[in-house]
């Protein structure tokens, strides 16, 4: 793995946020000032490729990346666009699924987070 590669990676492994291409670029910026934005996105898309983490699409927003690459739901804020993830009880998904061989999902609740409501 290149330096460049390695140092997206750690960014988004160290913390649980959802952070956008530009916010890890902002951030591999402060460790490499001569890290370009098209490597950081190039080394994201080769991420998101070899498995190693997830891209959140987002409704009329920049894309997320995740570090937790098993699937499971995401609960967003409508107002700042916070992602956090939710967890499911095991087996809720049955139902829906039986008899489908499912290869993943992409469930995103929406709601106003605390902060938001307290403004």
């Amino acid at each position: 793995m290149t330096r460049q590669r390695q140092l997206v990676y750690n960014i988004i492994m160290a913390a649980p946020e959802h952070r956008t291409a530009e916010e890890i670029y902002d951030l591999a910026r402060a460790e490499m000032p001569s890290l370009a934005r098209g490597t950081v996105y190039r080394n994201l898309g080769i991420l998101v490729r070899d498995g190693r983490i997830r891209k959140l699409e987002m409704p009329d927003a920049p894309a997320r990346y995740d570090r937790e690459r098993r699937p499971h739901p995401h609960l967003i804020c409508e107002k700042c666009g916070k992602v956090e993830d939710l967890t499911m009880p095991e087996g809720l998904l049955s139902p829906l699924t039986a008899g489908r061989a499912v290869t993943g999902y992409d469930l995103k609740l929406y709601h106003v987070c605390p902060a938001c409501r307290a403004r």
